[in-house]
């Protein structure tokens, strides 16, 4: 898998959010939505284009991730956690994680 580094701001499609993006930034940090667009990170080559919903949080080690499942296709990734994502929206999501609330990753 080859990572391609790509600095772009965006508008968030789920809340409109303005996203300030470092070269790395894959997701809304407001709503932690992202968008299906590649195939691998980066590089833009994904047909499908769609929402990805924030479903779940992975930990692996020392490195936290939000995991996030394609509305359309269903196609699931791990993204890690910036520093400027929504503490509260993480939360959220560990709450469902330790109440039981979904399956595996």
């Amino acid at each position: 898998m080859t990572f391609i580094k790509n600095k772009e701001n965006f508008i968030c499609e789920n809340c409109g959010e303005k996203a300030i993006g470092n070269g790395y930034t894959n997701h809304c940090p407001a709503c932690l939505y992202s968008k299906h667009v590649d195939i691998n990170p980066g590089d833009r080559q994904s047909t499908c284009g769609a929402l990805m919903e924030p479903v779940d949080i992975s930990v692996e080690g020392q490195e936290y991730s939000v995991v996030h499942k394609c509305v359309l296709c269903k196609y699931k990734k791990k993204n890690k956690i910036d520093k400027n994502d929504d503490f509260n929206k993480i939360l959220e999501l560990v709450k469902k994680r330790v109440e039981g609330e979904m399956g595996p990753i």
